[in-house]
């Protein structure tokens, strides 16, 4: 599991231990009111490319992942440039499954309202 990097020596050893690899992205959803809640999870697979240690260093340094999961942003420079393979919904990487989230709204909600 890898959380948000608590400083720039551990964004480094988070993006190194992911660079040519693959990885998975667990993202979760609640919908709630007071009488009751509904929650999902939606996976997606990331395949990173192959970083060298100035490729991580300009990442840290220009687009300062410290709010980020695993250190990075698919929606930055990273996404563009780091990322060769998505298997799954690109939202549910970065952040938000809107795909579950519709499901639910349209098909479920009325079970909590």
């Amino acid at each position: 599991v890898l959380n948000k990097p608590q400083g720039k020596n551990e964004a480094i050893a988070m993006l190194s231990k992911l660079s040519g690899q693959e990885h998975q992205v667990i993202t979760g959803v609640t919908c709630s009111t007071t009488k009751g809640k509904i929650s999902i999870t939606d996976t997606a697979q990331v395949r990173i490319v192959e970083m060298d240690e100035h490729e991580i260093l300009h990442y840290v340094e220009t687009y300062e992942p410290w709010d980020k999961a695993g250190a990075y942003g698919i929606q930055e420079w990273f996404g563009l440039a780091m990322v060769n393979r998505i298997t799954g919904s690109y939202y549910t990487i970065l952040g938000l499954p809107t795909h579950k989230l519709y499901s639910i709204l349209k098909n479920e909600i009325h079970s909590i309202i």
